[in-house]
Formats: structure tokens, sequence, C-alpha cells
């Protein structure tokens, strides 16, 4: 074929470039267009996605951690979990700490939120009975499991861990069991407190304590490292009966009251029986609404 010539050309040139570069130019708009509608739809999907700020108990760091993973791959919802003191979070709370679900080692702190009408009304409840156990790394070579109390007395004991008992609930029995174990006096110098009975348990992990009362739901976990431990008697002190409330300044409800149901349901239950908490019907109290 010819190549058309000087006026051919000029009424011909249109036609040409109408044919060989308008469709690609409408082709690259429209996959643009779907590259775009592409990448939005997920981000869309993510926004959507609501977000829980739970305050829990520093016992159930490591039972909380496994069961959020297990409850934001069967929900979508992401839990944002913050570990501390449970007096320290009561006093957070009623100043207007922006939290959906708090998690107490006690039961008292979710009653007195209730009573203050900053709890969801008919939320507060028991979720688990925690206990105490007398712990002491590998590394030492005393053995509470085999001398129990008398332990602390051992000459290389210098140091004794315990939480905090002004704002956490597992430093008063702790206090409480080494009053009735009636050992206080003699080792009432050798304390050391947490502030809340994970840092207790960092204090004997890391040697700054030879061994402290800590929460047996802490000592379970796989990465916690060998110890030897002693289960303190349940009749030693004040059951820790664990209770969890919504919170009515909660932007999340309806997320936040199903988590609720969902730790009642087997899987969850199983993952609290794993690291020792029980709920039995003896022991488990529903706070009065």
């Amino acid at each position: 074929m010819k190549m058309p010539e000087g006026p051919q050309l000029r009424r011909w040139l249109p036609n040409l470039l109408e044919t060989t570069i308008a469709p690609p130019r409408f082709s690259s708009l429209r996959t643009l267009c779907a590259l775009c509608v592409s990448v939005a739809i997920p981000l869309l999907s993510s926004a959507q996605q609501p977000e829980l700020k739970i305050a829990a108990a520093a016992d159930l760091k490591f039972a909380m951690t496994d069961l959020a993973a297990a409850y934001e791959k069967q929900s979508g919802v992401h839990l944002n979990l913050t570990f501390g003191s449970s007096g320290n979070f009561f006093a957070q709370i009623q100043n207007g700490a922006p939290f959906d679900i708090f998690f107490s080692a006690d039961s008292d702190y979710p009653r007195k939120l209730n009573e203050a009408g900053l709890a969801l009304p008919s939320t507060a409840d028991t979720y688990a009975i925690g206990k105490l156990v007398l712990w002491s790394p590998a590394s030492e070579k005393i053995d509470p499991a085999k001398s129990n109390w008398q332990t602390l007395l051992d000459p290389s004991v210098k140091k004794i861990a315990i939480a905090n008992p002004d704002h956490a609930p597992y430093g008063r029995a702790a206090l409480e069991a080494l009053k009735n174990s009636g050992l206080y006096e003699k080792i009432k110098d050798k304390l050391v407190f947490g502030d809340n009975i994970a840092q207790t348990a960092q204090f004997v992990q890391s040697g700054n304590a030879q061994i402290g009362v800590l929460a047996e739901s802490l000592i379970l976990s796989p990465s916690f490292g060998p110890g030897r431990s002693w289960k303190i008697p349940l009749q030693q002190y004040t059951p820790l009966i664990q209770s969890v409330v919504a919170l009515k300044s909660s932007a999340n409800k309806d997320a936040t009251l199903a988590f609720l149901a969902w730790i009642k349901t087997p899987p969850a239950q199983a993952i609290f029986q794993k690291y020792g908490f029980t709920k039995s019907a003896d022991d488990a109290h529903p706070i009065p609404r």
C-alpha cells in the first residue's frame, strides 16, 4: 500500500491517530480505574473493621494474648491490649481513659465502676479464678516445691518479690498468704514490690529477687522460663475472683458485647484453663447488677 502524500496525508492522518492512539488511551484509563478500585476496596474493608481497646490485669499477659489471637482470626476484630495493675486501670478509667473493656484481677474494681455508673448495665461478671504460687528460677539452689514456705528462710534468699498490695490484687493476696504462713515478721524486710504481677515476675526472672509470690497463669507459659514452684494453699488467701466489665464510654458497644459473649465459649475457656484459671460453679460469683 502506498503511503499518502501532501493533501491526502492531511486528510488521512486524523483517521490514523483515532484508530492507533485513542483505543490504547482508553484502555490505559480503564486499567487505571480498575487498579484504583482494587486498592480502594481492601482499604475500605480494613477501615470498617472495629478495634477494641482492652485494659487487662498483668496476670493475663499470656492468656489474653492467646485469646486475642484466636478471636481476631475468627472475627477480624482487632484487640488492642494494655497490661498493668488493676488499681492503676481503675484510676485511669475513672479519669476517662478510652478503654472498651476492663479485665480486673479482682471483683472489687469492676463492682466500683458499676456502682459509679461507668459500666454498661449487666456486663460485670466473673471470668476466672486466679491462683498464687511460690516460684524461684532454676538457677537458684532453693526449691519451694520441697520446702514450701520454709524456703523463704533459706540464707541465700535476700529478696522476696510480691506485687504492690496498694493497687495489685495479687499483691494483696500475697501479703495475706505471707501473714497466714506465720513467717511475715521474719521476712518482711526482704520484700520488694513490683508495680504489677508481671513486673514482679521480672524481678525474680532477672535475679533481682531470689524468689517471689507470683500468678500461676504466668509461670505456666512456655516462654516464662524454667523454675521450681509450689502452689500456695487456697485456704491461706482470699480467692482471687477475677471479673470483667464493659465500659459505658466504649465506642464499639456491639463489638464489645460480642467479645464478652465469646470468652464464655468452650474454645475461650480452654485457653483460660491452659493457664491455670478455673471457673467452677462454687467459685464464680456474678457481680450484683
